[in-house]
Order: structure tokens, then C-alpha cells, then sequence
């Protein structure tokens, strides 16, 4: 039985004006952050080059948004509190929108559950204003002001008190709107943001107008809202697929954070979150960053607005890319070029964050603590007798025995990036002495990475060889997964993994990698079919595949406790500096710090 049956036959009625925009502002304006990213938007569409905002009780009692935008007249404004009223489309297409705003609900949902105020005045026109609290207009008067608008929301949610319930503490409505005002200004560097507290009478957050090309402006900015650091160890992606662009900055590996907090995406200058790019940034960080850490970017995809739709979600923070498989693969394939280009290079807060362990001790710990294992002054380069116990294949231990090559002049430590190798402590850190300071590596960690990209090119060489399941293993599916898998089984066979329709919703995996022992194939189909659905892709398996070759790497690389020689130390040295992503080993984890002598020196007191 229908439990939502009615016991009589419900009348169908028209709602009035006051009750619709007060629905739509449930959708509109979820919270205080809300209602200021609505204003704010118009501004921006507004073309000011400068935006005010004020708050006060987290927004709940005041938020005032100020602009220097082209404004309104005094016959624009009755026109701008009605639904479904804007200057921003003219309704004959829908698709081609480029602007924040469209749909002409925003104000007329403030209007509705808040007391609103417009004061607007447009060049070669006297100001204006108009008000409205819980869906009733009152009358345009005339008002002073520069060009311009002054959007004033009191009491919000007064017509609606339920809804206030459902807020949370003052601090917690701040923190919101505060990273709303950072994200669009981010995507807005040519204008300046400015948010206080009445309350506390205090800014919160400032951001001039930055100068200069697009990308310098950018990078200032970021270096403003994100941090100095993160603008240090990040690195700049531009790149361009089949109409789409995708510029902005990424943070190195070892620049990573504990959730997905500094992670900001942008399309077409649209602040978004959406599950497809989400996925492909994890994608694109996939075999760098250990569990549970999070990458740090700001990204940019510009298109064709034809080529993806806004208007899928009232507060348009969702989009639906027409091609949704190329937005993906440029953000994974520009990410793991940007990362492969970094080199050996590794966070500077690394070193920050050593240089503030170190602490003075007792001088009766210091010989047992810095026993050190020296290399010879000047040591000679890697012959090719020494490097062969990094390069040669399998997974044997490297020979603990020193191999005495032929001498040949070493570079200078300024003509090598991570210098020249003068000790070893402990039998696991290489100490190799720089131009302008010190680097220690961790020889286990290094060579692991080095090891494991070396299987990887091998195995892109060669493919992943698949071996034939004597009796193949039928996985029951519904229709409609049976028809999403086998739609991507020429991308598993590519993988080593070989599946067929089997009849009905049933397909039958005929073969798996040889790489990998005991394997589940129904419940990897699954998990497949899970990203699926939530991503629109699957890296999976070979996220398993990748996952196998970093165990064998981990297994035939120089383990700690092995004593090295400068020769071998050296070559160690020489092969992460051509070695794409040697920065960091296969878990995410440094691989070396740098310490600056004027560092060393302030440890000293020097």
C-alpha cells in the first residue's frame, strides 16, 4: 500500500508570489556563505573592479555587499527583485552562458526570507533604492551614493525562523563565508575583496587588485589567499585538448594536506565541486601520494560553454561536461606531465619542518647518535661498474662489496643539483654537500622510486601480460553494469584484464595480470563499477597493477642498513636528478631535504 496515498482527491492550487521565492530560496540560500556568493556574483557580473563586504553574527543579522559595478537605474530595480527577471541571458539559449549568474532568483529569494535593501546608481543616472522584507516591495526612492551598488541582507531567514535552527555558531558561518569570498577570489585576480566584521570591527580577509599579465596576477594572488608556500612548491599547468584549457597550479607530492580542504577547481571562472574533476586529480596524483593525503591545487578549465551545461543545480556548484572522458583525461595527463617535469624536486617545507626538530642535546648523546660512515673527500664519479647495482634487473640485493672503477673527475658540487656525496650516516641518509648548503637522502626511499618508475617504462614498453584463467570466472551483474563494464573492456584488456558478455546481466572474465597473485576479479569488478557510477572512470586496476610494482621495487632496492660507497652513493645521486618524480618514494613520502647554510648557520647562532 502507497503510505503517501491521500484520503481524498488533493486540489491542485497556484502558490503565490511570496510562498515560491520563499521554496527557492531553500534552494538558493542554504546558509549566510550562500546569500554572499549570490551577491558577490552579481558584482562581479556587474564588472566592479572593487567588492566590499561586511557581516555581522556570521551573517545571520548583516551582510552588506559593495561594488563599483555599472549599477542599476531607478526603473531596473523593481524589475530586479522579480523571479526569473535578469539582464544576464535572453532566454533563446540556454547553453551559451557566460556569466555567474542567469536564472533572476537570487534576489527575490533574499527578498523572501530576509530584509533587503538595493541602493544603486548607474553612470548618467541619480541613485535609487527600493526595499523588501518577507516577499513585500516597498516603493523606489531617490538616494545619494557613487555608481555603483550597496546590497544590504538583515535579519536573514526572519520570515522563515525553522530554517535558523539549522544554522550553525557564528564563528562556523564566518569561517563559510570567508572561504567563499577566498575561492571567487582566486578565480578574480584584477579585483579587490575586501571582508570585515562589524561585530569585531575588524577585516577578515584583503585582497588588492592585483597587477600585470594574467599569470604573474594569478600567481600574486594565489601567493595572497593560499600562502607564500604553497605558490613555492607548486607547479604551473597550461595545457590544451580538443577546444578545452587547463591553467593554474598544483602542488608538489610532499606539499600535501590531511583532507581535500586546498583543493579548488574552477570552470569557465565558475568556483565548482564536482565528482568528475575531483577524480581525476586524485588521477592524476595517483602513484605519488600516499593513503590518506590529499593534493593541493587551483585549476582552471576553460571551454566553449556550449561544451558543458551550468544548469544543472539550483546553486550552479555542479556541471555536466558534453565530453566528459576529454575534461578528465586533460586534467590527469596535464597533472602527471607537470609532476614528471619537476624532476627531483621536493617541498620546501620539508626543510622547514626539519629545521624546526632540531634541537641542542646533551653532549653525552652525541657520539652513540652521530656515529657516520665518511666518504673520501673528493670522490670519484660512477663508472659504469657502480651505477650497474642500481640498473641491473631482478631484485637481488645490490653486492655489498666496494667496486673500485677507474677515476674520473667529479663535477663540482655547484654543477650538480644535489651536490657531490660527502658521507653516510647510519647506513640510511646520504650527505651530499651543495653550492649553498646540504642535502641528506634517504637511500632506501630514493632508490625504491627510482626502481619502481624504471618497471613502469619497462612494463609501457612491453604491455601487461595477461594470464588465461583455466575457468573463467562469471561475475552476475545487473544489465545495466554488465553494459557500463563491458563498455570500457578494451581499456581492462590494455590492463591484462579480459572480460566477455556471458548472457543477461553476467560477463565472464577470461583472463587476469600476471601480475597479480589472487585476484578477486568479481569484487575488483565491482569496485570498477563503483567509480563508474561516482567518477565516471576507474583507475582501479591499475592503480593494483602500479601498486604490484612498487612491492617489487620496494624488494630490489638498496635497503637501509647496506654501507655504500661514494661511487655508488654518487650514481644514487646523479640517476634522481634524471629521474622524473624521485622527489618523493612511492608512498608519498621525501626522498631528500635541503638545509641552506644561512639556515645551518641560525641553528648556530651564527
Amino acid at each position: 500500500m502507497n503510505t503517501h496515498a491521500p484520503k481524498m482527491r488533493p486540489i491542485i492550487r497556484q502558490l503565490d508570489e511570496a510562498a515560491a521565492n520563499r521554496i527557492a530560496a531553500g534552494e538558493v540560500v542554504e546558509r549566510p556563505a550562500s546569500a554572499v556568493k549570490e551577491l558577490v556574483e552579481n558584482a562581479l557580473d556587474a564588472g566592479a573592479s572593487r567588492i566590499e563586504v561586511a557581516i555581522a553574527k556570521g551573517g545571520k543579522a548583516l551582510i552588506r555587499v559593495s561594488d563599483d559595478g555599472c549599477g542599476m537605474t531607478a526603473e531596473d530595480l523593481p524589475l530586479a527583485l522579480a523571479r526569473h527577471a535578469t539582464s544576464k541571458i535572453d532566454g533563446s539559449d540556454l547553453l551559451d552562458i557566460r556569466s555567474f549568474g542567469f536564472r533572476g532568483e537570487a534576489l527575490p529569494s533574499l527578498g523572501a526570507v530576509g530584509r533587503l535593501s538595493i541602493t544603486s546608481r548607474a553612470a548618467g543616472f541619480d541613485g535609487a533604492q527600493i526595499a523588501v522584507a518577507g516577499g513585500r516591495i516597498g516603493p523606489v526612492k531617490p538616494a545619494a551614493g557613487n555608481r555603483g551598488t550597496v546590497v544590504e541582507l538583515r535579519d536573514l531567514f526572519f520570515a522563515t525562523p525553522a530554517r535558523l535552527k539549522f544554522l550553525r555558531s557564528d564563528r562556523a558561518e564566518t569561517q563559510a563565508v570567508a572561504e567563499v569570498i577566498r575561492r571567487l577570489a582566486m578565480a578574480e585576480p584584477y579585483v579587490g575583496f575586501t571582508l570585515s566584521d562589524e561585530d569585531e570591527g575588524r577585516v577578515l580577509f584583503r585582497a588588492d587588485a592585483e597587477q600585470g599579465e594574467l599569470f604573474g596576477a594569478l600567481q600574486t594572488r594565489l601567493a595572497r589567499v593560499m600562502g607564500r608556500d604553497f605558490i613555492d612548491n607548486a607547479l604551473a599547468v597550461d595545457a590544451t585538448r580538443d577546444g578545452i584549457t587547463l591553467t593554474g597550479f598544483a602542488a608538489l607530492p610532499t606539499y600535501s594536506r590531511g583532507a581535500a580542504v586546498a583543493q579548488h577547481l574552477y570552470v569557465n571562472g565558475r568556483p565548482v565541486r564536482d565528482k568528475l574533476l575531483t577524480g581525476a586529480l586524485r588521477a592524476g596524483y595517483m602513484d605519488v601520494l600516499a593513503s590518506g593525503r590529499h593534493p593541493a591545487a587551483v585549476l582552471f578549465l576553460t571551454c566553449d560553454p556550449h561544451q558543458v551545461d551550468v544548469n544543472v543545480h539550483p546553486a550552479k556548484a555542479e556541471v555536466r561536461f558534453r565530453e566528459p572522458d576529454i575534461a578528465r583525461g586533460l586534467v590527469v595527463s596535464a597533472l602527471r606531465h607537470a609532476l614528471a617535469g619537476a624532476g627531483h624536486r621536493a617541498s620546501s617545507t620539508v626543510a622547514m619542518a626539519a629545521l624546526g626538530a632540531a634541537r641542542p642535546e646533551p653532549a653525552s648523546e652525541q657520539p652513540r647518535r652521530y656515529q657516520a660512515s665518511y666518504a673520501p673527500a673528493r670522490p670519484s664519479a660512477p663508472a659504469i661498474a657502480a651505477s650497474l647495482a642500481f640498473q641491473a634487473p631482478g631484485f637481488a640485493e645490490a653486492p655489498t662489496a666496494r667496486v673500485e672503477p677507474q677515476p674520473e673527475a667529479l663535477p663540482e658540487p655547484t654543477q650538480a643539483p644535489l651536490g657531490a656525496a660527502r658521507a653516510q650516516l647510519h647506513e640510511n641518509w646520504i650527505v651530499a654537500q651543495t653550492a649553498d648548503g646540504i642535502v641528506i637522502v634517504d637511500q632506501h626511499a630514493a632508490h625504491e622510486r627510482l626502481v619502481y618508475e624504471r618497471l613502469k617504462a619497462q612494463l609501457d614498453a612491453t604491455g601487461i601480460a595477461s594470464q588465461a584463467l583455466l575457468i573463467p570466472e562469471i561475475v552476475e551483474l545487473s544489465e545495466a553494469d554488465a553494459h557500463r563494464i563491458l563498455a570500457i573492456a578494451g581499456e581492462l584488456a590494455a590492463l591484462g584484464l579480459v572480460i566477455e558478455p556471458f548472457g543477461g546481466g553476467a560477463v565472464a572474465v577470461r583472463e587476469v595480470p600476471a601480475l597479480i597473485q589472487r585476484l578477486n576479479a568479481a569484487a575488483l569488478i565491482r569496485d570498477i563499477l563503483d567509480d563508474l557510477a561516482d567518477q565516471g572512470a576507474s583507475d582501479r586496476l591499475r592503480a593494483r597493477v602500479d601498486a604490484v610494482l612498487s612491492s617489487m621495487a620496494c624488494h630490489g632496492s638498496v635497503r637501509s642498513g647496506r654501507r655504500m660507497s661514494a661511487d655508488e652513493m654518487n650514481a644514487l645521486l646523479r640517476e634522481m636528478e634524471r629521474v622524473p618524480k624521485s622527489g618523493q618514494c612511492n608512498h608519498g613520502r621525501p626522498t631528500w631535504i635541503e638545509l641552506k647554510l644561512a639556515d645551518i648557520e641560525r641553528l648556530f647562532g651564527r
